[in-house]
């Protein structure tokens, strides 16, 4: 360490600005130059060796990477000049970093391998501190971890206690990446300890952000999302770089499937990078862009990534990250419907590289992929998942990885019923992970991950043959996260806050000819601030999926009616149905015609109410689509015949109108997400103590309040109409009433699921209130647009207005899956109360009111969902 002499201004100076950057690199900035600029006119070598050093050290901190390195290259000249190789070596041992992070790790390990010698106590510890966080870039953790090692026991011991916190965060991150989580939570625990003792608290939050990367490999995603918070508030208040943040956020949302938040995310930590110069973390993040275009269903736009990011890598000089981006190619290859031929050596390397570098989620896969390429049932192909099918240790989407290949290697070995059992073990353990994540929208998502076990299990189920097995892989293939009993969030008085805001706004906007920017803005605020809130608060579902109803259970409960369920299987649509105990398969048609006729016979509806001439050619669309679909759909099923039908949707079918069908005019049908749900509630009996009826009018329908009116005089209810309409007051008779008409405007939001609503007097009625209702009705009609309409995501899992119902646990609902005329609506409701009132089942009278109403988009648009087949009022 350099003492300046007495009388020696100059280095003093030097030394306090070096001081001044250990302790805050953004203040200390403006004290580095002046002192350099002095030690340069008073050609002071060694000062000015030390006050460059300084005013490296701060650009590095803020981004200034180039600016850096230009500096750090003057202290080793000055350092050269003054005689010093110390000087000279803590010089280059600052650039090394400059050069990691522009992105040439072996060149930063040549320069941290050349200071080294010529570094001694405290400085040299530092050195191999450095020296562990480029091999930990490059992805030699084991490496990386013995340097920490020692590095760590040096800095403790000379009680640099700055080194040893900046020591812990680093060694953190590779016990996180070797899945070493209690040792990573203990090593962050105590940098927290010490950042909070040496008053750092910026490097809290990149603490806070550390720990929701752990949490997120370790699978608590509730816990992830609150550090991530943390530490978003922390590193913001201090206007710090977010690259890091935003590129550990994106692999927080691709660990429960939500490709599209996680794509934005990786944009903006790519912006952030790019903007700080910090080209080596690019290609990272750009392999995150590869797995969301995976789970979008984007294989090209995956590819172009993967490929990008390992020309990147390999011209960095990072054999691990290069054999992963590898790796991502033939994966995104293999999404696109290729099998790529790749050379058995280069197989060989990439899943060694992958294998030695103790990140174990890559390590599977790399074994997956190499026995696909190799072929499962070949010799090496069978070695590959021998190796994968060993690995069921660790978080859960790990493990369930390794129940897949072990699937597959019973699969090749011929022992189909192994097979399946493998299969149904990483689906339960895919299950319970989903049911830790407590907000629906993460559960949903997360479901994605099933997506390659579910298809294997249905694959072989119908290459068995047995109908009975399609069935119940049909099953446990879809609609895994809506609960067969009742889930309710935990209350939360912020929540509640945030939600009667957003309240307050939406209701201020619905006021308005034109919206203001500010108030859009603030509405979309509050709903990030709510999604973020639901998701923090966690919350335990039932991780025990039930077991798939049987045809047996069915047939008791069926009794004269028939149930079909349609099945998407490689690009093509098979029905399956179930017929007085019998279950039949049936293939019909490729899954793109079928959704091209959806989209025809929709598109035909919803232009029924424009000009004589629109109206006629719109009719005409209607009445061919209709006619396809229905030979497509329903015609092939001789065996169903005239039977009212129990109908289980899959992918675009969620949002037929199926009473314009022919076959089914005037055919009672009820629709439902999967026969095990609806099974169950076919059995849902009203709770004892529920009210009679309520019926509720929103605002801003002219025919609204005469609707509820009515609905409640047929059954003696009550009537809730303009003030009377708010949201306290339905959050009422929901919670009491044994059936509830809402008639109002309803919007279904595609890109945000939960913020779906009914328009009450005082604002709108979100999923969100709905999911933390006490109790919901029994039977339900929402007379509103689109509130029968769901989202559809992987593995036919839903979200909208119905389906929020459905899983809190209402048995049956009326709704519409278009939009819907105000005045033509009343007439049909009615009637079908009057049918209702009478003692016919939900569904039939519903199929009556549309016989009688014809093509009439106000009947057309309502389905049955749920129960359907039971009088309400017998």
């Amino acid at each position: 360490m350099i003492q300046p002499a007495p009388h020696d201004p100059v280095l003093a100076d030097a030394l306090a600005a070096q001081a001044a950057v250990d302790r805050d690199p953004g203040s200390g900035l403006p004290l580095a130059e002046r002192a350099a600029r002095r030690a340069a006119r008073a050609t002071h070598p060694a000062a000015a060796a030390t006050a460059e050093r300084a005013w490296g050290h701060a650009l590095l901190h803020v981004g200034e990477l180039g600016a850096a390195a230009r500096h750090l290259r003057r202290a080793m000249t000055w350092g050269a000049r003054a005689g010093s190789p110390e000087l000279t070596a803590q010089a280059r041992h600052k650039l090394a970093f400059a050069v990691l992070q522009l992105g040439r790790p072996q060149a930063a390990l040549r320069e941290i391998d050349a200071a080294l010698p010529d570094l001694h106590g405290v400085e040299a510890a530092r050195a191999r501190a450095q020296r562990g966080i480029v091999l930990h870039v490059i992805g030699r953790l084991d490496d990386a971890l013995a340097e920490f090692d020692v590095a760590l026991r040096a800095l403790r011991r000379y009680r640099d206690l700055l080194g040893v916190q900046r020591m812990l965060i680093n060694r953190a991150l590779v016990h996180s990446d070797r899945h070493a989580f209690t040792a990573a939570e203990r090593d962050l625990v105590e940098a927290e300890t010490l950042a909070r003792q040496l008053g750092r608290p910026l490097t809290i939050g990149l603490i806070a952000n550390n720990l929701g990367l752990m949490e997120t490999l370790r699978g608590d995603v509730p816990a992830a999302l609150r550090h991530l918070g943390r530490a978003e508030e922390i590193i913001a208040a201090h206007g710090a770089q977010l690259g890091t943040l935003h590129q550990d956020r994106a692999e927080l949302l691709l660990s429960v499937g939500l490709a599209a938040e996680a794509e934005v995310a990786a944009a903006q930590a790519i912006q952030s990078y790019r903007r700080e110069n910090r080209s080596l973390k690019v290609p990272e993040v750009q392999l995150l862009l590869v797995q969301a275009g995976l789970l979008a269903g984007d294989p090209d736009a995956a590819l172009r990534h993967a490929r990008t990011a390992l020309r990147r890598l390999r011209a960095q000089g990072r054999p691990e990250w290069t054999e992963l981006a590898r790796l991502s190619v033939l994966r995104a290859q293999q999404a696109s419907g290729g099998r790529p031929r790749v050379p058995a050596a280069i197989i060989d390397t990439m899943v060694a590289t992958l294998d030695s570098t103790g990140w174990p989620g890559a390590a599977l896969d790399a074994l997956i992929v190499a026995a696909e390429l190799s072929g499962p049932r070949t010799d090496r192909g069978g070695g590959y998942l021998e190796q994968a099918a060993a690995r069921t240790r660790g978080p859960a989407l790990v493990r369930a990885r390794g129940w897949y290949a072990r699937a597959l290697r019973r699969q090749a070995a011929g022992d189909l019923r192994g097979a399946l059992t493998a299969t149904r073990t990483g689906l339960r353990i895919l299950d319970e992970y989903g049911a830790g994540l407590g907000a629906t929208d993460l559960r949903v998502h997360a479901a994605a991950h099933r997506a390659d076990l579910a298809a294997l299990g249905l694959t072989m189920a119908f290459r068995t043959g047995r109908t009975d097995k399609a069935l119940e892989w049909s099953e446990r293939a879809r609609a895994s996260q809506l609960p067969v009993t009742p889930v309710r969030p935990p209350d939360d008085p912020e929540l509640t806050a945030l939600l009667a805001q957003l309240r307050a706004v939406t209701r201020d906007l619905a006021d308005r000819v034109s919206a203001p920017a500010p108030l859009l803005a603030r509405q979309a605020a509050l709903e990030r601030k709510i999604r973020d809130r639901s998701r923090y608060l966690g919350g335990q579902a039932d991780g025990a999926s039930p077991a798939p109803v049987t045809p047996g259970e069915l047939h008791a409960a069926l009794g004269p009616w028939a149930l079909v369920e349609y099945v998407r299987h490689d690009g093509e649509l098979h029905a399956l149905t179930v017929v007085d105990g019998c279950v039949r398969s049936h293939r019909l048609a490729t899954v793109a015609e079928a959704a091209d006729l959806v989209e025809r016979l929709t598109f035909a509806l919803r232009r029924s109410a424009g000009t004589a001439v629109v109206r006629e050619a719109a009719a005409g669309l209607l009445r061919a689509a209709a006619a396809r679909l229905d030979g497509l759909l329903l015609r092939p099923l001789a065996e169903v015949a005239d039977r009212p039908l129990v109908v289980v949707p899959t992918g675009p079918l969620h949002s037929l109108p199926w009473s314009v069908l022919p076959a089914c005019r005037g055919r009672p049908i009820t629709l439902a997400p999967s026969a095990t749900l609806w099974h169950a509630a076919r059995h849902r009996a009203p709770d004892v103590g529920e009210g009679p009826v309520a019926a509720v009018a929103g605002p801003r329908l002219r025919a609204a309040a005469s609707e509820a009116e009515q609905v409640a005089a047929i059954h003696g209810g009550v009537a809730l109409t303009g003030a009377e309409a708010s949201v306290d007051a339905v959050r009422g008779v929901l919670t009491d009433a044994r059936l509830v008409h809402l008639a109002a405007h309803g919007h279904l939001s595609a890109e945000n699921p939960l913020f779906s609503a009914i328009a009450l007097a005082d604002g709108p009625l979100m999923i969100h209130d709905v999911e933390r209702l006490p109790r919901v009705p029994h039977t339900l009609v929402l007379a509103a647009c689109d509130s029968g309409r769901p989202v559809v995501h992987t593995g036919d899992e839903l979200m909208g207005l119905a389906v929020a119902f459905l899983a809190r646990g209402t048995a049956q609902l009326i709704a519409s899956v278009l939009q819907i005329p105000d005045a033509t609506t009343a007439p049909v409701m009615t009637a079908f109360h009057k049918g209702l009132a009478a003692g016919r089942s939900p569904a039939t009278a519903l199929a009556e009111v549309q016989q009688s109403a014809g093509d009439e988009t106000a009947a057309a648009g309502f389905v049955c969902i749920g129960a359907g087949t039971q009088p309400l009022f017998p």
